[in-house]
């Protein structure tokens, strides 16, 4: 018989066996929740983040707040389990890149580091780590478009055209306008004016707009003309509001905070026009979204279970009332306050709802284990 503190014949305690495998098991769990991790799972931190702004430009300044230290552990955390996965599956994470139906989930690692960079300057003083975060998320931004349409366009095996493209395509808009939104947000509270960030967030407005219009084409084409399975349509469409909500947003800081006498001055008429076009027509996405999530869910019946991807909804809801609320006040559209201070309360029940069911699940899986 094994020799337990140097006694052969006495058999260990049953606490003593049962930790290590306790352990073991705990430690197997984690690794593969690793291994398996969604490349959208910075979804989480940009829905977090833009919700705690909208609730912050609403008063509610100790639930912001509680919201960003919340969003800072959960980036600090899929930040490491991001680097571990790499370390440790980077085949795994390789094979996910490459494909064209979850690459663009990458692209949220620099959305929500500039959703993250943005609440550092709206909800909390943390200019020191929103200049971090500035300078991470152009990095980031900059590496992530290029690497992934590089590795779609010079595939040797592409899927298909329906298997290919999905409105997680448009997260390439999002993490554009969100890295132009951290610029003006971060040039407007320095000390001294800089024209060279005016006019970079400027460039990447204009950039992101060019790029959803290409990218929406697709989408549209790939939605109109091509059979749709009520399981296919999952969260990411969503960003095709969410896409241009973000734009608009970006618009309206422009607008506000371009000086009067700048060189840049005389394309404000201009900037003013497209950002409502692209307000308009993300108001105009919202009922025909909701109509489709009936279709999926009551028609079609398809259960209703919580994904990863599940944080897609919330960030453009939330994203839509923080945009209306800076485009009231950029064009002087008082009127359109309403939507706004409804919409708090419709984005922070949605962010609850979702998280809620996030940690049912995580606690089922943990007894089922």
């Amino acid at each position: 018989m094994a020799s337990w503190a140097g006694f052969p014949d006495r058999p260990a305690p049953v606490a003593v066996v049962w930790k290590p495998m306790h352990q073991n098991a705990l430690s197997m769990d984690v690794r593969l929740r690793i291994r398996h991790l969604d490349p959208g799972c910075f979804a989480l931190v940009m829905a977090t983040g833009i919700v705690s702004i909208d609730v912050g430009q609403h008063g509610m300044t100790a639930l912001a707040r509680a919201l960003f230290g919340l969003n800072l552990l959960a980036y600090a955390a899929l930040l490491l389990m991001s680097a571990l996965r790499l370390r440790w599956f980077p085949r795994e994470l390789l094979a996910d890149f490459v494909s064209p139906g979850r690459g663009a989930g990458f692209l949220t690692l620099a959305a929500a580091t500039c959703v993250l960079g943005s609440q550092c300057l709206l909800v909390v003083r943390l200019p020191r780590l929103a200049d971090g975060l500035l300078l991470a998320g152009a990095v980031s931004w900059a590496a992530l478009v290029y690497l992934f349409l590089a590795a779609a366009i010079t595939a040797r095996i592409k899927p298909g055209f329906t298997r290919s493209i999905n409105g997680g395509w448009l997260v390439a808009v999002v993490a554009t306008q969100a890295l132009a939104v951290l610029l003006v947000l971060r040039t407007a509270s320095a000390s001294a004016f800089d024209p060279v960030g005016l006019f970079t967030a400027l460039c990447l407005y204009l950039l992101g707009a060019a790029l959803y219009l290409l990218i929406i084409t697709l989408v549209v084409y790939r939605l109109v003309f091509f059979p749709l399975r009520a399981r296919d349509f999952t969260p990411p469409y969503w960003i095709n509001m969410g896409a241009l909500a973000i734009t608009a947003l970006a618009g309206s800081l422009l607008v506000r905070h371009i000086p009067p006498a700048d060189s840049l001055t005389p394309l404000l008429p201009f900037v003013k026009g497209f950002t409502l076009f692209f307000w308009a027509t993300a108001t105009w996405w919202i009922p025909l979204l909701v109509i489709l999530e009936g279709w999926r869910y009551l028609w079609r019946r398809v259960p209703l279970r919580y994904e990863a991807d599940d944080w897609d909804i919330v960030f453009p809801v939330g994203m839509y009332t923080v945009a209306t609320y800076e485009l009231a006040q950029a064009l002087q559209l008082d009127f359109l306050q309403v939507i706004p201070d409804v919409g708090v309360y419709v984005s922070l029940a949605v962010w609850l709802f979702f998280a809620v069911a996030g940690l049912r699940r995580l606690f089922r899986h943990r007894t089922q284990a």
